[in-house]
């Protein structure tokens, strides 16, 4: 058995192969704000346009079934785009929330870092 290379399974670290963890804030605040300036008013228009849609499908299926069921697929419909809209919401947060966690957590390893001063004679003149 030999402990002195990597094991050849495209292992990353530092040891020649890519680092184990990357980080973009400029790519997490540009897919946040791409949720919020496009996803959620976009999706919030569509949901808009189907329900005006919808309703006036209902009024001119009046008296019939299939009014009953484009209500209940209106009804739907509407959960789903509350689900979506929520889910947006929450991936927008999300993506705020990592790139200042990463960008704290930097800081504050680089100055730990700077903090510690290596055991040199040097430094003693």
């Amino acid at each position: 058995m030999r402990l002195n290379q990597l094991d050849g399974g495209g292992g990353g670290g530092s040891a020649g192969g890519s680092p184990d963890l990357a980080t973009a804030p400029a790519k997490k605040k540009a897919a946040a704000n791409t949720i919020e300036n496009e996803l959620e008013p976009n999706t919030g228009k569509a949901a808009k346009w189907a329900d005006s849609a919808t309703t006036a499908a209902v009024a001119g299926f009046a008296g019939w079934a299939t009014a009953a069921g484009l209500k209940t697929v209106e009804t739907t419909w509407d959960k789903q785009v509350r689900t979506l809209l929520a889910r947006l919401a929450s991936e927008k947060t999300a993506l705020r929330g990592t790139a200042l966690s990463f960008s704290g957590q930097e800081l504050d390893t680089r100055a730990r870092i700077a903090g510690v001063r290596p055991a040199s004679n040097i430094t003693r003149y």
